[in-house]
C-alpha cells in the first residue's frame, strides 16, 4: 500500500497535518506540482495521474482541498489503481476565480472507497456542498464542527482524527505504527484475563 498526499492550492506548509504525516509515514509520495498558485486542472490532474500510475502497488490518496477535486477529476486507468481516498476539506472552484478551472466538479461515483471529511465552517467550501459531494462521491461523509478549513489556521496540526479515518481506509495495514511519532503510538492492547 503507498499513500500519496495530494495538497490543494497553495501546497500544504510546515505544521499542516498533511506535512507532517509526509514526514512520518513510511515511504509516502507527496505530489508536487509544477505552479501551486494559478492552478490547471489539465496540468494538476496529469501530475497526480501520472504520479498514482507509476506505483508498484495499490495506492491510498490523502487529499485536502484543491487536492480532493483534482482527485474526482482523475482519469480512469488512475482510479482503477486507488484502494482508497481520505479527501479533507474539499474545495468550491466556483467560489475563487482562481480555481475555476476545476469547474465543474464531477458528480458521478468515485470507484473506490472513501471518506469525505468536512467542516460545519469552512470558509472555502460550504458544508451542504461537501456533503453534496459526498453523496455523489460516494463517501463516507464526516462533519466536523467549527473546524475551519482543517488546516494548520484552524489548529489542526497532527490531527489524531485523520489518522484514525486513514486506518480506516488502509484496512488491516496499521497506519499508526507507519507514522514515526509517539504521538501516534498504536493503543497497547488491554489484557484479558
Amino acid at each position: 500500500m503507498r499513500f500519496i498526499i495530494v495538497p490543494g492550492w497553495r501546497d500544504s506548509g510546515p505544521g499542516h497535518w498533511q506535512s507532517l504525516w509526509a514526514g512520518r509515514l513510511d515511504n509516502p509520495v507527496r505530489v508536487k506540482q509544477e505552479d501551486w498558485i494559478t492552478p490547471s486542472r489539465k496540468a494538476w490532474v496529469a501530475t497526480l495521474a501520472q504520479t498514482i500510475l507509476l506505483q508498484r502497488e495499490p495506492v491510498v490518496i490523502v487529499a485536502h482541498s484543491l487536492g480532493c477535486i483534482a482527485t474526482a477529476h482523475l482519469p480512469v486507468e488512475a482510479s482503477a489503481a486507488v484502494h482508497g481516498a481520505l479527501l479533507v476539506a474539499p474545495a468550491d472552484p466556483e467560489r475563487r476565480s482562481i480555481l475555476c478551472d476545476f469547474a465543474p466538479v464531477p458528480y458521478q461515483k468515485l470507484p473506490y472507497r472513501s471518506v469525505l471529511v468536512a467542516s460545519s465552517n469552512d470558509p472555502c467550501c460550504p458544508v451542504r456542498l461537501a456533503g453534496a459531494y459526498a453523496r455523489a462521491w460516494g463517501s463516507e461523509f464526516v462533519r466536523i464542527q467549527d473546524g475551519g478549513h482543517i488546516n494548520i489556521e484552524s489548529g489542526h496540526g497532527e490531527w489524531p482524527l485523520g489518522v484514525a479515518l486513514l486506518q480506516s481506509l488502509a484496512g488491516d495495514l496499521d497506519v499508526a505504527s507507519r507514522l514515526h511519532s509517539p504521538f501516534f503510538s498504536p493503543p497497547v492492547p488491554l489484557e484479558t484475563v
